[in-house]
């Protein structure tokens, strides 16, 4: 069987897919990318490998993510491409005709709107955490609460408690103010989920209209409370795809499927031996001209293996422009 494998790798989390000839999902991995995108990639494989029947054969790989050039750098991926564009691709798959999308990751958030299939225009809030799943962590630590407990308290919750979640700093202010005043912990809990959404919604959609259908996506989309109070304030229901967490994986996937079977090429991928490699990984300033380039390169032993980071292209090696699946599309 021919398979196709799709890396995101972000801040909180590194996500792998793999998916067969008919783009369906076979299998993947979520994990935690705890500052150390290189070594978690190779877990991720080392996993999806241990459980890969001897006639997988790899076609085609690629990545996404804030870490997507040093992913293709050590998987050899034949497509790079931006979260934006795989997330929305994931989106299309699971609900064809999806209008807008949001994505909660652990460390910032996105909204993304389509029309006709096709992405027209998007934000996302990468610079208060008041507005991510980092928040609901902070909180759910606060309460002394393992955050997989939260989307059950706020199912049960009746309407949920005014906090403010515009800050951390007065979120948990107000949820000392409400639990010392005795409100019960799931209307605390489904108030927090209130006050994230009323934050996403005000920061990121600035009074832009809201179509549906709606897909929601990303690590917090497993709580359940979240989904509530989206369709609460939007009127209207919230579609959670199946695979909600790795969509960006699935994204990327599905271009390099679509790249591998028009162009005929042979895949770049290193294959699964690359789990016991050492990488490491360093930064120089180009002092060329004025721009001042911070350059990232990363090394196998004493072997480049890619740069990236130059304006003007003049230390770029290795890796793939994000604009070259688009004649694919």
């Amino acid at each position: 069987m021919d398979v196709y494998l799709g890396v995101d790798v972000g801040s909180v989390s590194t996500n792998l897919v793999l998916l067969d000839d008919e783009g369906e999902v076979i299998t993947y991995e979520y994990l935690r990318t705890q500052g150390q995108p290189i070594r978690a990639v190779q877990e991720g494989l080392k996993r999806i490998y241990s459980r890969l029947s001897s006639n997988l054969v790899v076609k085609g790989c690629g990545s996404t993510g804030s870490a997507r050039f040093l992913t293709a750098a050590v998987i050899g991926a034949d497509v790079v491409k931006n979260e934006i564009i795989s997330h929305a691709l994931a989106a299309l798959k699971f609900e064809p005709q999806v209008r807008t999308i949001f994505e909660i990751g652990g460390q910032d958030s996105k909204v993304t709107f389509l029309k006709d299939q096709v992405v027209v225009d998007f934000a996302m809030n990468t610079i208060c955490a008041a507005g991510t799943g980092s928040f609901l962590d902070h909180q759910a630590a606060r309460l002394g609460l393992p955050i997989e407990s939260f989307s059950e308290l706020a199912l049960k919750a009746k309407k949920g408690v005014q906090i403010a979640g515009r800050c951390t700093v007065f979120a948990e202010s107000d949820m000392i103010h409400r639990q010392q005043t005795g409100y019960p912990l799931e209307e605390i809990v489904y108030g927090l989920c209130q006050a994230l959404v009323r934050n996403y919604l005000n920061n990121l959609l600035k009074g832009k209209p809201v179509n549906p259908p709606v897909v929601f996506q990303g690590g917090v989309a497993a709580n359940k409370g979240m989904r509530r109070a989206f369709e609460e304030a939007l009127g209207f229901p919230v579609v959670v795809p199946p695979y909600f967490n790795v969509m960006g994986a699935i994204g990327v996937a599905l271009l390099t499927r679509t790249y591998i079977q028009k162009t005929g090429k042979d895949t770049n991928f290193k294959g699964f031996e690359i789990v016991d490699f050492a990488y490491a990984t360093e930064s120089f300033y180009c002092d060329g001209c004025s721009n001042n380039c911070e350059i990232a390169e990363i090394r196998q032993g004493k072997k480049i293996l890619a740069r990236w980071g130059s304006r003007c292209g003049k230390w770029e090696m290795g890796n793939l422009e994000e604009s070259q699946v688009f004649s694919f599309l």
